[in-house]
C-alpha cells in the first residue's frame, strides 16, 4: 500500500511546488511560523482553482490553545462555510475542553457545517488528556483523519504511541504522522508505526523517499 504525503504550505508558490513534487494532498494554512492559522479567502480560492491535488484548509482562528469561545466558534463556522464555497475537499479543525478532552459539542457543530467535506483533526490531538479516549470520540464523530506526533515533540520520538494509535484506529479513522518528518527519517517512521499518511512542511523529496515504503 502506498504511503500518502500531505504537505503543509502557507503560500501559493509552495502549494504549486508540493504538487510538482508529487504530494497527494495540500494542507493550506496561514503563516506557519505561528503554527498555522486560517488562510485568506484569496489564497483558498487560488489553490482551489489552480491545483489538481486535493486541498484541505486549516481552520484555526488564532495561535495559542484550542479552547474556543462562542465568538471564535462563530468565526470558524463562517470560515468553514467559505472554504466549502470555494470547493476544497476538506477542512482541518480541532477544539478541546479546558480539561484536555475533545470538545465533542463544538466539534459536532463544526462538522455539521463542513458536511459533506472531509474533516480532519489537527495536532490539538497532541494536547489531549487521554489519546485513546480522544481517538474513540473522533471515530464516533466520523472524523476522516487525525494528525499527531504521538504526543511527543517529533513523530520519531512519539513512534511507539503512534503505532498504538494506528493499531487502535484500524480502518475506522486514518492516523497521520506529523512532526519534523523529513525524507531522511520518513521511511523508518512508516516501518516502525504502520502509518500510511505522513504530513510535513519539509515536503521536498518526501514523496520520492517514500516511493518504496
Amino acid at each position: 500500500m502506498a504511503v500518502l504525503v500531505e504537505a503543509a504550505v502557507d503560500t501559493f508558490a509552495d502549494a504549486l511546488a508540493a504538487q510538482a513534487e508529487g504530494c497527494h494532498r495540500i494542507e493550506l494554512c496561514g503563516p506557519l511560523h505561528y503554527g498555522g492559522t486560517t488562510p485568506s479567502g484569496g489564497l483558498i480560492a487560488r489553490c482551489s482553482d489552480r491545483l489538481l491535488v486535493s486541498v484541505h484548509v486549516l481552520v484555526r482562528p488564532r495561535a495559542g490553545d484550542f479552547v474556543y469561545t462562542d465568538d471564535e466558534i462563530a468565526i470558524m463556522t463562517r470560515d468553514i462555510a467559505i472554504a466549502k464555497e470555494f470547493g476544497v475537499d476538506g477542512v482541518v479543525v480541532g477544539a478541546l475542553t479546558p480539561d484536555g478532552d475533545v470538545d465533542t459539542e463544538r466539534m459536532a457543530e463544526l462538522i455539521a457545517v463542513a458536511s459533506p467535506m472531509r474533516v480532519g483533526f489537527h495536532r490539538a490531538f497532541d494536547q489531549v488528556r487521554d489519546p485513546d479516549e480522544a481517538l474513540e470520540l473522533l471515530v464516533a464523530l466520523q472524523v476522516d483523519h487525525v494528525l499527531t506526533s504521538g504526543g511527543a515533540k517529533t513523530a520519531a520520538e512519539g513512534a511507539a504511541r503512534l503505532k498504538g494509535l494506528v493499531d487502535r484506529a484500524g480502518d475506522r479513522i486514518a492516523v497521520m504522522a506529523g512532526g519534523s518528518i523529513t525524507p531522511a527519517n520518513a521511511c523508518a517512521l512508516v516501518e516502525a508505526t504502520g502509518v500510511r499518511v505522513v504530513h510535513g512542511r519539509a515536503f521536498r523529496g518526501l514523496p520520492q523517499a517514500l516511493g518504496s515504503a
